[in-house]
């Protein structure tokens, strides 16, 4: 071999009999996953109408609250209302024209059953009019949204409005109406999809400098489209949140990617040694297959632990998500090998670049953090602690009106009501359902209540339904999140055991709910994440250390994130000048479960990748520091691509107009990329540095337990990497 290093035999394990049987029968797997590819294209078209826009929470209060007062009025409960707002001409007063206005906001839900008005007209609460006596605002709730799309319903109100009531000034506004800022649509799913497939291509050629950077985008079109299929077919068993469509395309662009670049890498490897391409191919699904096994797993446990939370949407993302990583696994592991079999050593052209040996940045790299070890790890700490502390100011809830934009109709409406008086808590209205006979002695309790401006009592037709009928409260405050609920908790301390009360609902109340039902059950969920990742990865690696220290970085490199995402989006710090987005003023109660569990198993793959190549050149050299010269100088340049392509990927689904799905799309980014370099390029190679040979610590019994072949006494061989 050209290299002068020595190769084991290839072991007969299930990956190189996998190997074996693909090669034999190259023409069969292509033809397989082309059908698969047309019929996902196909699918890919459909999933977007059968996945689920649900954000239920059964058996929470509010949440049950809320399914009653969509039952009875077929809308409101749980979302924020639209509020239409209405100033009069100029030389006219609210008090004249008070019966136009209310004759002319009836129509609305007189012409549409699903939608309910509450204003001044049919409760006589002066709350609705501002202090100058020139404007006015109703509530207008309709049914639950099914996508973020703005609400028609609120729009055909508007123009109703504005047919019957000519020269007055009519906006609308509400929590919905700010957070989109106008904005109807993003750049969409296909082409967030093609942007950072642009981007993978521009880091591909970087890394091969062949046309051989065209085949991980293969496999990863391929990856998706069977991803899509199988999706499809899960639709029609139980239903799948909207969420896994975005996560599917971009997620599944970076994973496909990210494996397809680990086996190609080792392929080129294999062969620039002097092995034949059979042999090559067969070495790389034997080694670097493995670690995308290992990977593709870790990834699934992390999304499959959503399963434990008792919110629907949570476990269909778990379950879709899941998909994601396990097909790719499938993919890179047959139809990789079948093209690198045939058509892979052509397409390596033309081959600027070799892997004959190990980057020689990279090795430098890891020489001089093995020299330096105790600063290596100190510096990446301080990174860390920095990135950290404002983890602890996590406030978790919704976007504050504040952070929406500050231009658009919706905010000039909005302008008007606060200029006027009206408090802000008059996005987030508070809904008491209660029996009519007790709704003036519930109305005067909720008038003294702490946080409460004022208090509505709809009249009137269709105001009472079945003897039941829903007051509305506005508090002196938006309640958006964890430390702005005290009128919501007022509320229900003060109507607690009180006759005739059926619940208390609106968009504090469910943010508790959320909060009680994810939250709770967090420890649980990560219980099980760390326990199945730790056994799986000590198994892989027959090391307890290497195991631990990826699970506890793991936990460390997830607070830096969200660390980071207060700084950057709750306090306003980035936001403002990357987004134009004022600080949010909290992280959306649905985000950090989410991340934390694509996170957890994406950030895993780097590890994975590094440390299961330090692991072979350990039990070839029997040196722990030429182990992390050679396999950081191996898998350095892989694993900071790799993250670079995720994080064009997530770049690209940040373009899309919610700020929720941009502080999600940030939140995986950053966190990719803080993990590759502070994480997994500076502080895991300096701890192994540090622990020596108790990385490779590995207790007979623990062995058998795990039902794994204990770690044998490595046979040193000469090598230029080891320094110890």
């Amino acid at each position: 071999m050209s290299s002068g290093r020595a190769r084991a035999v290839i072991p007969s394990s299930l990956l190189s009999r996998l190997a074996d049987l693909v090669l034999r029968h190259r023409r069969a797997v292509m033809i397989f996953w082309l059908v698969v590819f047309l019929a996902g294209g196909g699918a890919a078209g459909k999933i977007s109408s059968r996945l689920a826009f649900d954000f239920s929470l059964p058996g929470q209060p509010g949440y049950v609250t809320s399914q009653q007062v969509l039952h009875l009025y077929g809308n409101g409960g749980e979302g924020a209302p639209a509020i239409v707002v209405v100033t009069v001409p100029k030389g006219q007063t609210l008090r004249a024209d008070s019966a136009k206005i209310g004759g002319a906001l009836s129509v609305v839900s007189a012409l549409d059953t699903k939608v309910r008005v509450v204003d001044f007209s049919n409760t006589g609460d002066t709350g609705f009019n501002t202090n100058d006596g020139h404007s006015t605002f109703a509530f207008v709730y309709t049914p639950p949204p099914t996508s973020f799309a703005p609400d028609q319903n609120a729009q055909v109100a508007l123009k109703i409005a504005q047919h019957l009531l000519p020269g007055y000034s009519i906006g609308v506004t509400g929590l919905n109406q700010l957070a989109s800022g106008g904005a109807t649509k993003g750049p969409g799913v296909l082409v967030e999809t093609l942007f950072g497939g642009l981007g993978a291509l521009a880091v591909l050629g970087f890394v091969f400098a062949s046309f051989l950077a065209l085949v991980p985008l293969l496999i990863a079109s391929v990856s998706i489209l069977a991803t899509f299929l199988v999706l499809l077919g899960l639709t029609y068993l139980t239903p799948v949140s909207f969420i896994v469509q975005f996560l599917v395309a971009l997620v599944g662009l970076g994973i496909g990617i990210d494996y397809s670049l680990l086996l190609v890498t080792r392929w080129r490897e294999e062969r620039a040694h002097g092995a034949d391409n059979a042999t090559a191919v067969k070495i790389a699904v034997e080694t670097a297959g493995h670690a995308v096994l290992l990977s593709g797993l870790t990834v699934a446990i992390g999304l499959l632990a959503l399963i434990v939370i008792p919110v629907p949407s949570l476990r269909s993302t778990g379950i879709g998500g899941m998909l994601i990583p396990l097909v790719s696994i499938l993919v890179v592991l047959t139809l990789l090998p079948a093209i690198l079999g045939g058509v892979g050593p052509r397409v390596d052209w033309p081959r600027i670049r070799h892997e004959d040996r190990a980057s020689r940045g990279w090795s430098r790299w890891a020489h001089l953090i093995t020299r330096n070890r105790w600063i290596a790890a100190g510096a990446a700490i301080v990174v860390l602690v920095l990135c950290i502390t404002p983890v602890f100011g996590l406030k978790i809830g919704q976007t504050s009106a504040s952070a929406f934009s500050k231009v658009g109709k919706a905010h000039v409406a909005y302008t008007t009501l606060l200029e006027g008086g009206v408090p802000s808590g008059v996005l987030t209205p508070i809904e008491v359902l209660v029996h009519e006979s007790e709704a003036a002695h519930v109305a005067q309790l909720l008038a003294r209540t702490s946080g409460i401006g004022s208090v509505a009592v709809p009249t009137g037709p269709g105001a009472v339904r079945d003897g039941e009928v829903d007051i509305l409260a506005v508090p002196t405050e938006q309640t958006v999140n964890n430390q702005t609920l005290a009128p919501v908790n007022a509320v229900q301390s003060e109507l607690a055991g009180v006759h005739g009360v059926v619940g208390v609902t609106g968009v504090g109340s469910i943010q508790q709910d959320y909060v009680h039902a994810v939250f709770s059950q967090f420890p649980l969920m990560f219980a099980i994440i760390a326990l199945l990742t730790f056994l799986l990865l000590a198994r892989s690696f027959r090391s307890i250390f290497l195991a631990v220290k990826a699970v506890l970085l793991n936990l460390v490199s997830l607070a830096a994130t969200f660390g980071l995402l207060v700084w950057f989006w709750q306090d306003g710090h980035g936001s403002s000048v990357v987004f134009n987005i004022p600080a949010t003023g909290a992280i959306t109660f649905w985000l950090p479960t989410m991340i934390f569990a694509f996170l957890f198993g994406l950030s895993m793959d780097y590890e994975v990748f590094i440390l299961s190549r330090i692991s072979e050149e350990y039990d070839r050299s029997g040196s722990t520091n030429g182990a992390v010269v050679e396999g950081l100088g191996r898998t350095g340049r892989l694993v900071t691509s790799a993250a670079l392509i995720l994080f064009l990927a997530f770049a690209s689904l940040a373009s899309a107009p919610d700020t929720d799905i941009k502080v999600l799309a940030t939140g995986l980014g950053a966190g990719i990329l803080l993990d590759a370099t502070v994480v997994r390029a500076l502080l895991v190679p300096a701890l192994i540095a540090l622990f020596g040979r108790w990385n490779w610590w590995y207790p007979p019994r623990f062995a058998k337990l795990l039902h794994s072949q204990p770690r044998e006494a490595p046979h040193p061989v000469s090598s230029a990497a080891s320094v110890d």
